[in-house]
């Protein structure tokens, strides 16, 4: 009786050891089956495939780096994604930055309303982002404008000539690599870097008298390259609405027939080991085994982001912090 006692309770053992794997092979095959429908349908991450609002963030310097780019254009193919909120705190950039994603946010804007929510400041390359948005919402202290284009480039001949020192240079032409700060600048180089910059601010002034509706007079008034705070903006028509996010979802929902209540999801650039798929099939299975801290590690470890430089016409604000 006793061997087959002992036969029956290593029965048992057996059966429910047999049994958490088993669960745990049926969540590990369930997350991946989620994983790989939503890598089909566009969505970064499964609770991405039920109806939204899709929140993209910009912040920092504007380059109109690809990762952008391509997560705008993910968006646009996201059939759940019911309309987008655009929050902006960012100075600007390059304005060939700030052109590429004006372009991507309008192809965007033609198959979804999209909303910009400006924090601390939208200024100029910022600015032109907001201006591809369907309407602008700002808190009544955010700083917007600052409707304008910089092209700027040290000069230190005279540091040089102090010190002994002079650059020597054969060129094809006088104004190849002019100005180069190695000389005084000549009047021929700043008339060539003046011109490039007028060109751009005529493009940029163009865009803000179409997006915001301004005659000429208006115009005037807000593209000297001062920047305004949202209270200011909104009779000078650069703001519509003062408020946050749930100012710019209730717009949403009555101007663009949102349903009420929709969930906002954060849409996120991803790094490169995010790319090959590893970060979230990753912490989702260090979950099932219990390993939270390491999917912490992982996700925290993926959230990281590269800085770019900055070259070319700047369309961007240098502020200070009010301290």
């Amino acid at each position: 009786m006793t061997a087959t006692t002992d036969y029956l309770l290593d029965r048992r053992r057996l059966r429910r050891k047999l049994g958490w794997w088993r669960m745990a092979a049926i969540a590990a095959a369930a997350i991946a089956a989620l994983i790989a429908v939503a890598r089909l349908t566009g969505a970064d991450s499964p609770d991405k495939l039920t109806p939204h609002i899709a929140r993209l963030s910009l912040q920092g310097m504007i380059t109109g780096d690809k990762d952008t780019i391509d997560l705008i254009k993910k968006i646009g193919q996201s059939n759940q994604a019911k309309a987008v909120l655009l929050t902006i705190d960012s100075p600007g950039g390059t304005t060939t930055g700030a052109e590429k994603l004006y372009n991507e946010l309008r192809r965007l804007g033609e198959k979804k309303p999209v909303v910009a929510v400006v924090g601390t400041v939208a200024a100029s390359g910022a600015y032109i982002a907001a201006l591809a948005t369907d309407t602008i919402v700002a808190e009544s202290n955010s700083l917007v404008g600052s409707v304008g284009v910089l092209f700027q480039y040290p000069n230190f001949y005279k540091l040089l000539d102090s010190v002994g020192v002079k650059v020597e240079e054969v060129k094809s032409s006088p104004l190849k690599a002019s100005p180069n700060g190695y000389e005084p600048t000549s009047e021929a180089a700043k008339a060539a870097i003046a011109s490039l910059v007028t060109d751009s601010y005529a493009w940029f002034k163009d865009l803000v008298k179409e997006r915001r509706r301004l005659d000429d007079a208006e115009l005037a008034k807000v593209a000297d390259g001062r920047v305004f705070t949202a209270r200011q903006g909104v009779p000078l028509k650069l703001v519509d609405v003062i408020g946050g996010e749930r100012e710019a979802v209730a717009w949403l929902e009555t101007n663009k027939n949102i349903a009420k209540d929709l969930p906002v999801r954060d849409w996120k650039k991803k790094s490169s080991i995010e790319r090959l798929g590893l970060v979230d099939s990753a912490a989702a299975l260090a979950r099932v085994a219990g390993l939270a801290s390491f999917a912490e590690i992982l996700e925290q470890a993926s959230s990281a982001e590269r800085s770019a430089s900055l070259d070319g016409l700047l369309a961007i604000w240098q502020g200070f912090d009010a301290r």
